[in-house]
């Protein structure tokens, strides 16, 4: 088996997921996991196949003929299966230009890999302005400090709240 990761991304509209759901099993493929989400107007999201190399060009070429989306597929050679821990952050503050910018970075700094990230800005009637929210799903070394990590997001405002906790 071949796993094949397919982005998608297409103005919104009901049966996007079933047109990609019906293409993947016509072509025998074994739909392993995904993502969507959608924003400003347009569905976006990827998909895991898992798919022989038989079936694996025939899906290919019916992925890029479904009208309406732009589909794009790559294979992955082969699953890493390292044994990091994943902790989860979870970022509260007043939004500002540069916030992502400013986390993403100090997570760079430490060398961590950013398994997943979700952000988005909700109103604060209480303040007056948008707070802005993340989560985020990181793998750190087994002895990783992630007191260190906490007090480095934290120095970037004094208004930002940060908890990290382990997910096993």
């Amino acid at each position: 088996m071949q796993s094949l990761v397919i982005s998608i991304m297409g103005k919104d509209k009901p049966g996007l997921v079933d047109a990609l759901a019906k293409c993947i099993y016509k072509h025998e493929g074994n739909w392993q996991g995904s993502s969507f989400a959608h924003m400003a107007g347009m569905f976006t999201g990827f998909v895991e196949v898992h798919v022989t190399e038989e079936h694996k060009q025939n899906l290919i070429d019916a992925l890029d003929a479904i009208t309406d989306l732009s589909v794009q597929s790559v294979a992955v050679a082969s699953e890493q299966n390292n044994n990091n821990t994943k902790l989860t952050v979870d970022v509260m503050g007043n939004d500002k230009t540069g916030i992502v910018q400013e986390l993403t970075s100090v997570l760079n700094q430490f060398n961590l890999n950013i398994l997943t990230f979700a952000s988005h800005c909700e109103s604060a009637p209480n303040w007056g302005s948008l707070i802005f929210k993340a989560k985020a799903e990181i793998a750190v070394p087994e002895d990783f400090d992630d007191g260190a990590l906490q007090d480095a997001l934290e120095s970037l405002a004094n208004d930002l709240v940060v908890d990290i906790s382990a997910k096993r």
